[in-house]
Parts: C-alpha cells; structure tokens; sequence
C-alpha cells in the first residue's frame, strides 16, 4: 500500500498538518520524495506501517497520553519493557481519576446552581452569579 500524506491522513482521521506535526515532533518518520524531476519534485509515499503508527497516536491520545508519553510508548513497543508501559498507564489512570473527581464535584455543584436558579424567580439567577468575577 503507497500513500500519499493526504490518503494516509484520511486513513488515520486527520488533517495533513496533524501528521506534519508528528513528524516534527519525531512520532512518525518522514519518507524520501520518490520520482520528481529535479530538486522538490516527487511525493513522499506512506505504507501500511504509517497507517498503523498514526492511528496508534491517535488511540493513545484518545487514552489520554500526551505526545511525550506517545513517544516514549512508541520507543518501549520496540524494547517490549512492560513493567514501563504498565507504569505509563497507571499514572494516566491516576490522573484521569483526579480529572473524574474534579468534574464530579463541578457537576454536583451546578446541579446545586440550577436547583436554586429554579427555587426562585426572584433577583439574581444564581448560575450566573456564580461566574461573575469577584
């Protein structure tokens, strides 16, 4: 399979500026130009092994990871160091947990906003109030 950086983009869900950006950050490598007729002609091709690796990006931002846990899962793939990958992941439940807790106490405090916005007709609405800047 050859792709060009438009196909393999569609492949893995995303813009052409999304890939090059992987590729400046160092997650995906950057094929030689094939063809062409003298200097910056050619189109770089991407194979199945691109389309793979993109969309592993992809998943583990999805999971949460960011670009530098990214990339050193993507070095760890190679080594098959599991005790690290499992540390990856299990400070990315951690914090995903903490993320859980916040939004549950933001959530349980609007829902407290909106039962006193609906208690009373009366002055000012307190959802709104509570956002104004103190």
């Amino acid at each position: 399979m050859q792709l060009t950086i438009g196909k393999l983009a569609n492949a893995g869900g995303v813009g052409v500026e999304t890939i090059r950006y992987y590729q400046r950050r160092g997650l995906m490598g950057t094929p030689a130009r094939s063809g062409g007729d003298g200097w910056g002609g050619g189109v770089r091709r991407y194979d199945g092994d691109d389309v793979r690796r993109l969309k592993f990006i992809r998943s583990a931002q999805a999971s949460g990871f960011t670009l530098e846990e990214i990339s050193e899962l993507l070095a760890l793939e190679e080594s098959d160091d599991r005790v690290r990958v499992r540390a990856l992941a299990r400070q990315r439940i951690e914090v995903l947990d903490e993320k859980i807790a916040q939004m549950t106490e933001t959530r349980a405090a609007l829902a407290r906003l909106a039962d006193q916005c609906a208690a009373s007709d009366k002055g000012p609405c307190p959802i709104l109030a509570a956002f104004e800047p103190d």
